[in-house]
């Protein structure tokens, strides 16, 4: 998890440490530990829970508009080396936090470990800055233990773990092992396609599904990683596809899921799929079968909330709405608001 062995020996609260998170999951970790009253400073992304709306924000994004021009912007900056976001170093300065949370994963997500660390460094008392990488669900759950132990907080973390992880277990108990689960088409991005990667594919997987275009394999010497080894089974980064390649794994269900939008957006992003003449011709559009999910909130954060994901997906994937958490913000394609989700 990039921690030191160590902390530099500072003068700082042990128990109450000041936390600037710049990265969503990680808030929302910090207040499965009960950890949200140390936060002094927040990215602008972190909005859950509804509570930290109060606390100061020091970053901002330089891309805006559709997907296609998101995605114009994002490789165009990426081509020049230049950063995605900005940092308000002034006011982090005036924040004089004990302890960053950041990350290191996708420079596209949030903004990047190597910036965060140049400004943290120009601080007149340089903070502990903790980077999180997570890429397995497993590896979620080992940083809700770095973020406890990052501002005390061992046995509160501990305990927030044990109780995802035991929900984590529930739901897998409702899926079959022995069936053939049906083939998932999961879209990060609908214009250009992406598809799902990392933690996501362990997720349909373990819901009973499959998922052909960026699918799951055994880490080397871990056999066939079945039954309890399924964490050794793990998927490369969300990669882009064409129309033609999703549509040739024939996907029998189908879920919208664009990383940081909401379901306004994610809406506008399928209709303009529903314009093309490959998108009505897939299994899932024929049976009804496509999901739009806040992506903004669900599935694309990896933190405490992806436990909710996967019960709505093992709910959805294999009819059983009773285990869909109450409140999953989601809809069914095609269907008017407020009318009944079907299977």
């Amino acid at each position: 998890m990039n921690m030191p062995a160590s902390r530099p020996a500072l003068d700082r609260p042990a128990n109450n440490p000041r936390v600037v998170s710049l990265l969503p999951s990680a808030t929302e970790l910090l207040a499965a530990i009960g950890g949200e009253g140390l936060l002094v400073g927040r990215s602008h992304e972190c909005d859950f829970p509804a509570s930290v709306a109060t606390v100061p924000v020091l970053t901002a994004a330089r891309t805006r508009g559709s997907p296609a021009e998101v995605d114009q912007q994002v490789s165009a900056a990426l081509a020049a080396g230049e950063s995605l976001y900005t940092l308000n170093e002034d006011l982090l300065a005036e924040l004089a936090p004990d302890v960053i949370l950041t990350q290191d994963l996708c420079s596209v997500c949030s903004i990047d470990h190597a910036a965060v660390a140049r400004a943290a460094a120009r601080l007149p008392r340089p903070p502990h800055v903790v980077c999180l990488n997570p890429t397995t669900l497993e590896g979620v759950l080992d940083d809700l233990l770095t973020v406890a132990r990052a501002v005390g907080r061992e046995s509160a973390g501990t305990n927030a773990m044990v109780a995802l992880r035991s929900r984590l277990y529930a739901a897998e108990e409702l899926v079959n092992p022995y069936a053939e689960g049906p083939v998932v088409g999961f879209l990060e991005w609908t214009d250009p396609l992406f598809c799902a990667g990392h933690w996501t594919v362990q997720m349909i997987e373990r819901a009973g599904g499959r998922h052909p275009l960026n699918p799951t394999k055994p880490n080397p010497q871990a056999g066939a990683a079945a039954g309890p080894q399924r964490a050794q089974r793990t998927a490369g980064p969300s990669r882009r596809v064409t129309p033609q390649d999703f549509a040739a794994a024939q996907p029998q269900f189908i879920i919208v899921s664009p990383c940081g939008l909401g379901l306004e957006e994610t809406r506008a992003g399928v209709v303009a799929l529903a314009a093309q003449p490959w998108w009505n011709g897939l299994p899932a559009v024929r049976d009804g079968r496509v999901a739009l999910v806040d992506g903004n909130q669900m599935f694309n954060r990896p933190g405490p909330r992806l436990v909710d994901a996967f019960e709505w997906l093992v709910g959805w994937l294999n009819e059983r709405p009773g285990a869909m958490p109450a409140g999953f913000p989601w809809e069914p394609w095609g269907m008017s608001a407020g009318a009944a989700h079907t299977f």
